[in-house]
Parts: C-alpha cells; structure tokens; sequence
C-alpha cells in the first residue's frame, strides 16, 4: 500500500497492547507515529517509542515538556540520547533554549518541535485562561520566539500554518517544520479540535507533516482510512 513520510498516526489508544496491534494492522501503508503521554506513561512506554524506531518508523515522542529550563535541558538530553525522530516542548523562550541544549548535548538527529496553541483551544478558551491574545496572535508570536531559540519547528493547528510558513520563509528557515494536528479528513467529526482542515487544505498552507489519529485508529479499516488520506495528500504541495 502506498505510504508518504508527511503522514503521522497518533497511536492515541488506552495500552501498549491496543497500540502494537494496531501497527500490526497498519503494516507498510504508514511509516511515521506519534506516541503520546497515555503510552509513554504507562510501564514500558518508552521501551515501545524505541521498538518501532528499531522496526524503521519514525517516532514522534509527544512529551510536550514544560518546565525550568534545567529540567526541560535534562529530559530533552535523555529523550534524545534514548533514540527519537521529533520531540516536543512548550513553545516558552524559557523551555524551548533549555530544550535545545540538551538536544544538542545529546549530538543525534533528534527535532525539536514547540508546541504553540493546542488545537482543542478556541480564542474563548484562551480569554479564560487569561491570554491577551487569539489562537492566530499568539501562534505568530511563538513561532517567532521558536525561531529565535533555534528550534527546529513548531506544531500549531492547520489554520495557522500558512502564517507560521510565511513567517518561517521570512526568517531564512524554508527547513522549518510545521507539524498540524487537528487535520481531519472531509466530513469527518472534529472530536475535541477546535481548529481544523483537511489534510490537503493543512499541506496546501504549508505545513510539513500533518498529524492523525481517531480518523484512522478510530475505524473499522484503519489500513483504507490512512491509504485515503495518502491518496488525498498525493496532490497537496
């Protein structure tokens, strides 16, 4: 089955076990996931990240870290070091420097991706928290900040990846990474995303690689649902 390294399965599902088998099902049409915090918590989290970086995909370890700069330097070193394709941080100036030291320290190929606004965030949502900014402002505002502390790209939600892009070519950084959740194909349900595309809309505004879950590892056939999106990226930019 066709495959495209731009797609990235979120293995959002309650155990190791459910996870694994569905990699099994998957088989060759998907080559890159996302482990996030309910796999990575559990006992032997980690240890399945590596085993499917050991089968050749590639890994997204969704940690979003979020703390002093020491603590983000430490963990961003030892999630490097453990073997990770991309790794995400809070898109805070604080966090994102601490990150990128430790990376670095840790000398392998490990991308650093700042996380800028969830995409289960409307600009309500926002307001309540207490930011004085939209989704759109203060995605702006972080992937300059992102750019500024030598990460090497930022997630933020299709709606503001055209922006996010612009801002990135400005910069002299046509390498920046866009990573979109919040894709989902035609007339399917949006869940809790609050700010979503297709994914031929997200890749059409830039992004680089477009993050999907309960659209494929929610179906019947989650091997046909993610050939149906390869098929509906193949024309997207």
């Amino acid at each position: 089955m066709p495959t495209d390294p731009r797609l990235i399965i979120g293995l959002d599902l309650p155990s190791i076990d459910a996870a694994r088998a569905m990699v099994e099902r998957l088989g060759a049409s998907v080559s890159a996931y996302k482990v996030g915090l309910t796999l990575l918590a559990r006992p032997g989290g980690v240890a399945f990240a590596h085993e499917l970086r050991a089968a050749g995909k590639s890994v997204f370890q969704d940690w979003k870290l979020h703390d002093i700069g020491a603590q983000v330097e430490g963990a961003a070193r030892a999630v490097a070091e453990g073997g990770c394709d991309l790794l995400t941080v809070h898109a805070h100036p604080q966090v994102m420097r601490g990150a990128v030291k430790g990376r670095d320290a840790a000398g392998t190929g490990t991308k650093l991706l700042a996380v800028t606004v969830l995409t289960s965030l409307s600009d309500a949502d926002l307001t309540e928290i207490g930011y004085g900014y939209t989704a759109g402002d203060l995605v702006e505002r972080r992937v300059r900040q992102a750019l500024d502390c030598g990460v090497d790209g930022v997630v933020s939600s299709p709606l503001e990846a055209a922006r996010a892009r612009s801002i990135a070519t400005e910069a002299g950084r046509p390498d920046f990474l866009i990573v979109t959740p919040g894709v989902r194909p035609a007339g399917a349900d949006k869940g809790d995303q609050q700010r979503v595309a297709t994914p031929a809309e997200a890749l059409g505004a830039g992004a680089t690689h477009l993050v999907v879950a309960r659209p494929v590892v929610g179906v019947a056939d989650p091997a046909a649902a993610a050939a149906a999106i390869v098929a509906g990226m193949a024309g997207a930019a």
